[in-house]
């Protein structure tokens, strides 16, 4: 008989009776209570976070920020709304010590608290002694470890959001920061152009007071030589008008003492003086009117008078001077008188002869004199009345006189006194300006060196001002938004799985279709008994064996997809080459449970689980292979199970197919192996010895 007859009176079998074909309805569906059950059960446990009770703390009093003073800032409540609003977990706002119990005794799974001082550390950010915030979790790993491991991840992206609102006001101020400072230095650069031009006016300022100043030298110096001549002019006025002092003084005693003496006499002849003068007068006036008979009788006049003086002369010799008289003569006096008279006429008339004769026999320039003195001799007659009060008028006057060369000596002493203080105070600002003069001249150089500074510092300013941004508001939100959070992180899932199960079925289909081939190894003999009573070939008795479980596992396939796909939701990429490998990972499965169930016997069941086991640590359908400890890692390529992971990814999410044909190669090559394994247990089992009539153990 044929294998596939054989294995078709074998599943017959199952037809005979409730209870077989409860227990191959049983086969059927065992599948699903590994599969979909277990895919069911955790399919979205992400999308159902919200059912997770969880304490929320807000003990967060609020702060006012550093920047606004008017603005209370409260993050607790903040966050409190976004967490309220936010799918995750169910939140419970509680007291710190209801939140602490309820975690301590299971009500709740974790914790969140954000403390008093919360807000006020942000908003320390702004100021100027920025601290941390705290965000606390407490966890309960007694409660669950995988809601402890989920809420780390939540609680890091609320992490996150509050850091970068934190960053946000941060940087907002520092941006606005550069706003004001790109302002100021604008300002700055256009007061410095104005210091530019100011330095430049300052410039041709410092070259025309250095100009001004070496013009004021040299006439300091003029002035020091000026005041150096005044000085010694004032020196020698000094000494004039002290002699003049000393004159006039002299002088002034001299009059006082002469018209102390004259006054009286003048006051008391006043008539007799002023009678003389007229007589003078009227003779000066007979003299003119007889000047031509003076001219003629002049020289003999002068000649009888010398004669008359010479003889009385000689009479007063021989009568009172000779030696020879016993006796002066008793009229020698009156002969002295008279001789001395006779002289005098002698001289006059000698005068008047000399005098006409000088003239040339022309009395012009006499007359002239003789007018003059009639004239005086008139107005001293006319002024006779008051001679005193003229002569005390001139004393007065002459007095007036000495006080004011007095008065001028000491003036001329003060000035002398000052011009000396005046010449070194010349000579000393002569020095001074000289000294300013360098300093102009240092001031001056040192000008064009702060015009070139001014400019450069102007144009370094304008520099400066175009290279400090001035963002605007728009412009701000879009870069604090950047620096606040500066690394986004760019995922792309090439084959994204869209949920928890669907990643996690590839490794959830192979264990379930494991399962039922080790299940239905327990219903049906690996070795089809028949064959081997028949004594059939070995290769026929383990294909008879084999070909009712891969059939049953096809079965089991298509039910378990089937309800994956229209009950759970499962959506493969390549849903019609997933169920095709899946046909083949069933029957290589098949090919390698009946192997060990017809080599080991009941032992082999023992191996069918340890095997399973084996295949489920090492396939890395969880956590990557890499992350197991050596030994799984070891073991890793040389289970089936491992490959099949690998290739059901590929055909569920998508992607390359080059692990999905060696997959197909190396199921192919487990199972033609495990059939001619089989074969071989087919040949030792058509021997029939003790161990097998009693066997040590039965299952």
């Amino acid at each position: 008989m044929r294998s596939p007859k054989l294995a078709a009176l074998e599943l017959r079998r199952f037809g005979r009776g409730r209870l077989p074909r409860a227990a191959l309805a049983a086969l059927l569906l065992l599948p699903l209570l590994y599969g979909a059950l277990y895919l069911w059960s955790f399919w979205d446990p992400y999308g159902r976070l919200d059912r997770i009770p969880v304490a929320l703390v807000n003990d967060d009093r609020g702060a006012t920020a550093a920047d606004r003073a008017d603005k209370k800032v409260v993050l607790g409540d903040e966050i409190t709304k976004g967490l309220h609003e936010s799918d995750t977990f169910e939140w419970h706002e509680v007291s710190a010590s209801e939140a602490r119990e309820g975690v301590e005794n299971g009500d709740y799974y974790l914790s969140l608290t954000m403390p008093s001082d919360f807000s006020r550390r942000i908003a320390s950010s702004s100021g100027d002694s920025p601290e941390t915030g705290a965000l606390q979790v407490r966890t309960n790993d007694a409660n669950n470890y995988i809601v402890g491991q989920i809420s780390r991840t939540v609680f890091s992206e609320v992490r996150t959001a509050a850091s970068t609102k934190a960053s946000r006001s941060f940087l907002d101020k520092i941006y606005v920061s550069f706003s004001d400072i790109h302002g100021k230095t604008e300002k700055a650069a256009e007061g410095a152009d104005s210091l530019s031009g100011g330095i430049g006016k300052a410039k041709k300022g410092s070259k025309d007071l250095a100009d001004g100043l070496s013009d004021a030298e040299k006439g300091s110096g003029k002035l020091s030589a000026g005041l150096k001549k005044l000085d010694t002019g004032a020196g020698d006025l000094e000494d004039g008008s002290r002699q003049v002092s000393e004159g006039t003084q002299t002088l002034a005693d001299k009059v006082n003492g002469v018209a102390d003496k004259v006054g009286p006499f003048l006051k008391g002849n006043e008539k007799e003086i002023g009678d003389t003068a007229r007589l003078v007068a009227d003779s000066a006036s007979v003299i003119r009117g007889n000047l031509d008979t003076l001219a003629r009788t002049a020289p003999a006049a002068a000649k009888s008078a010398r004669t008359a003086s010479d003889t009385l002369n000689g009479v007063y010799t021989a009568r009172c001077e000779d030696q020879d008289l016993p006796l002066p003569d008793a009229a020698c006096p009156d002969l002295k008188k008279a001789k001395d008279a006779a002289a005098d006429v002698a001289r006059v008339a000698d005068g008047v002869d000399t005098l006409v004769t000088g003239q040339d026999g022309d009395l012009k320039s006499l007359d002239k004199h003789l007018a003059t003195l009639e004239k005086q001799a008139r107005a001293l007659a006319d002024r006779s009345p008051h001679l005193s009060e003229d002569l005390a008028t001139a004393v007065s006057k002459i007095n007036e006189l000495n006080k004011g060369a007095g008065k001028v000596a000491k003036g001329a002493e003060t000035l002398h006194t000052g011009l000396g203080t005046a010449k070194k105070g010349a000579t000393d600002l002569d020095s001074g300006i000289g000294r300013l003069g360098t300093g102009a001249n240092d001031l001056e150089g040192g000008m064009y060196k702060l015009v070139d500074g001014s400019g450069k510092l102007a144009g370094g300013l304008h520099d400066g001002a175009g290279k400090i941004p001035d963002y605007d508001k728009k412009d701000r939100d879009q870069r604090t938004g950047v620096m606040a959070d500066p690394v986004q992180l760019a995922s792309k899932d090439l084959h994204k799985a869209p949920n928890y199960g669907t990643g996690f079925a590839p490794y959830f289909i192979p264990l379930s279709l494991w399962v039922g081939a080790m299940v239905a190894y327990m219903l049906i003999p690996p070795l089809n008994r028949r064959a081997l009573a028949a004594g059939a070939p070995a290769w026929r008795i383990a294909l008879a064996g084999w070909l009712p479980v891969a059939a049953l596992g096809v079965l089991q396939t298509v039910a378990l997809m089937s309800v994956l796909h229209w009950a759970i939701g499962l959506e493969a990429v390549r849903a019609a080459g997933t169920v095709a490998f899946l046909f083949l990972v069933t029957a290589c499965f098949s090919a390698i449970v009946q192997w060990l169930n017809a080599r080991f016997g009941a032992a082999g069941r023992i191996l069918v689980l340890a095997l399973l086991m084996l295949q489920l640590t090492s396939a890395g359908g969880t956590y990557p292979v890499q992350t197991s400890p050596g030994f799984f890692n070891a073991i890793h390529p040389f289970m089936p199970m491992s490959y099949v992971v690998d290739a059901l990814r590929r055909l569920i999410t998508g992607g390359g197919l080059g692990p999905v044909w060696q997959a197909c190669a190396v199921l192919t090559a487990f199972t033609l192996g495990a059939l001619a394994l089989t074969a071989v247990s087919a040949r030792r089992r058509q021997v029939w010895t003790l161990d097998r009539l009693h066997p040590e153990l039965s299952l």
